[in-house]
């Protein structure tokens, strides 16, 4: 529970905040589906947040995103930084590129810069570390439990509608 308590202090800023979730990923390619895992998980616990699962076309978002005029994002996406599996890591749009890889074709980085042209927010990368992101497998046990942890902290920072 250490790390949750800590993931809950990182996040805790936007409590109170008009903030946009963003979860992004493929729920049929295994873990890649974290994104939209966690947007499930908000649905399932009544969070009062806004949450868009995006899927794997962020991009086919970004003026829905810029209309909500949300003062942050929170985008969650399973993404490769090198850990445990299911390890929940807060990056700076700026680490991306050197840090993490998603799984995705369009670049993190790059989606955020073309949100930030048109919409003034502070962004937060949540990224989920995948076991396994092959076509046809469910999720892993630890994605699993990250999603419902994270699912969990984000309900105590948002709170219920």
């Amino acid at each position: 529970m250490g790390a949750d308590r800590q993931l809950l202090e990182q996040l805790d800023e936007l409590r109170g905040s008009h903030t946009l979730i963003l979860g992004i990923g493929n729920t049929l390619k295994g873990d890649d589906g974290a994104g939209p895992l966690v947007c499930a998980e908000l649905k399932r616990l009544n969070v009062s947040a806004d949450f868009i699962d995006v899927g794997t076309v962020p991009e086919n978002y970004i003026q829905t995103i810029i209309k909500k005029g949300s003062r942050n994002l929170l985008i969650v996406d399973a993404m490769d930084f090198g850990a445990a599996p299911g390890t929940i890591k807060i990056l700076d749009p700026g680490q991306l590129s050197a840090h993490a890889f998603s799984t995705h074709t369009l670049s993190p980085r790059l989606f955020v810069e073309m949100i930030r042209r048109q919409l003034k927010a502070d962004v937060y990368f949540v990224g989920i570390q995948p076991a396994q992101t092959q076509f046809g497998q469910t999720v892993s046990r630890h994605v699993g439990e990250a999603v419902r942890r994270l699912g969990c902290v984000l309900a105590e920072i948002f709170g219920p509608k």
